[in-house]
C-alpha cells in the first residue's frame, strides 16, 4: 500500500514497525535469526522504510503549513514544501500550485512524472485542473534531478506554452520554480515570465 493513502495514526504506527517483522524468524525456531537483524542489509532496509515514512509526514506537515497561506507575501513555506518533495526524488516531477485570487494556496498536486531527464508535460490537463480548483493563478514548479538547476530552453518554452493556454481561461502564471539539489530558481525572479 502506498504510503500517501494512509493516514497520519497509520504512518506513525509504521514509522515505529519493523518492515520486516522479527516474529515471523523467531516464532519458527531459526538459531540464526538474532544474526539476520544484525545484517548491514536489513538495517539499510529498516533505515530506508522509516525515512520514507518520516518524509511522508513532513510533506503533509508541510502542505498542511502551506494551505491556505499567500505565496507571494510567503513565498518560505512553498520552496521550503518544494525543496523537501523534491529531495529525494530521481526523476523529474513537475507540480502546480493552485491558487485563489488572493494567492492563498487552494492545492498543490503532482501532475507528471517523466525519466532522469524529462518530463512530458501536457497544457490541456494544467488547464482542466486549473478550471477544476477554480484557481485564479498558479505556481508551477519541477526538479532537475541532474542537480543542476538553471532553467533549459525547453523549461523556457513550457512555460511559454502554459502561460499562454492558462491566459485563455483567465488564470495567471505567477512564477515557475526549479528545483535542483536544494537550490531553487525562480523564473520570475530571472525576468523569464
Amino acid at each position: 500500500m502506498s504510503l500517501t493513502l494512509l493516514d497520519r495514526e497509520q504512518l506513525e504506527d509504521r514509522l515505529l514497525a519493523d518492515p520486516m517483522p522479527r516474529s515471523h524468524c523467531l516464532d519458527s525456531g531459526d538459531a540464526a535469526a538474532p544474526a539476520y537483524f544484525e545484517d548491514p542489509g536489513y538495517r539499510r532496509t529498516l533505515l530506508r522504510h522509516r525515512l520514507a515514512v518520516a518524509r511522508e509526514l513532513l510533506l503533509r506537515d508541510a502542505q498542511a503549513e502551506l494551505a491556505g497561506r499567500d505565496v507571494v507575501n510567503s513565498p518560505s513555506a512553498a520552496r521550503d514544501y518544494l525543496r523537501l518533495h523534491f529531495a529525494t526524488l530521481t526523476h523529474e516531477v513537475f507540480i502546480v500550485v493552485f491558487l485563489d485570487a488572493q494567492n492563498r494556496v487552494i492545492a498543490c498536486e503532482e501532475m507528471f512524472r517523466g525519466t532522469l531527464t524529462q518530463t512530458s508535460v501536457y497544457p490541456r490537463e494544467v488547464v482542466r485542473a486549473a478550471l477544476a480548483h477554480n484557481a485564479a493563478t498558479v505556481l508551477l514548479a519541477h526538479n532537475h534531478p541532474s542537480g543542476l538547476a538553471d532553467p533549459s530552453r525547453s523549461d523556457e518554452v513550457l512555460t511559454k506554452a502554459l502561460k499562454s493556454a492558462l491566459s485563455l481561461v483567465d488564470v495567471r502564471v505567477i512564477d515557475h520554480l526549479v528545483c535542483a539539489a536544494g537550490r531553487i530558481v525562480s523564473f520570475a525572479e530571472r525576468g523569464i515570465l
